[in-house]
């Protein structure tokens, strides 16, 4: 079974930079938004309590995106270890007169965290292979 999601996202005026284009921390936010929606997928029925982001491995920003735009991600789990696992999402942005574009790869690290009894939250095996 391969794990996907897919999210998207209008670019409001708020979103831009001083340029006019998509503020890149709101994208990488985005990004982490839809990797946790693989990951919910990724980890739905095996008994953990979620996942958290445990590294933003690479992110390669390949087009500008502009406001009145929308973007919309795609992520897949890649790979899968004991506690970790890797979701590749990319980035496409869309408008009214542009045609769809791959504006941004990013490979982030999520780990699957179980709650304890007295609150707080640890790693555990999460139990999925690819």
């Amino acid at each position: 079974m391969k794990y996907q999601a897919k999210y998207s996202q209008l670019v409001m005026p708020d979103d831009a930079n001083n340029v006019g284009t998509l503020f890149g921390g709101q994208m990488i936010s985005w990004m982490d938004l839809a990797a946790s929606k693989v990951a919910y997928r990724f980890l739905k029925g095996t008994g953990v309590s979620g996942a958290l982001t445990r590294a933003i491995d690479q992110v390669e920003f390949k087009e500008p995106v502009y406001p009145g735009e929308w973007v919309n991600f795609e992520g897949h789990v890649s790979t899968a270890g004991t506690s970790s696992f890797q979701i590749i999402i990319d980035a496409y942005a869309e408008g009214a007169e542009n045609k769809k574009r791959l504006a941004c790869t990013a490979i982030i690290t999520m780990v699957a965290v179980k709650k304890e009894d007295d609150g707080s939250y640890s790693k555990c095996p999460h139990g999925r292979t690819l």
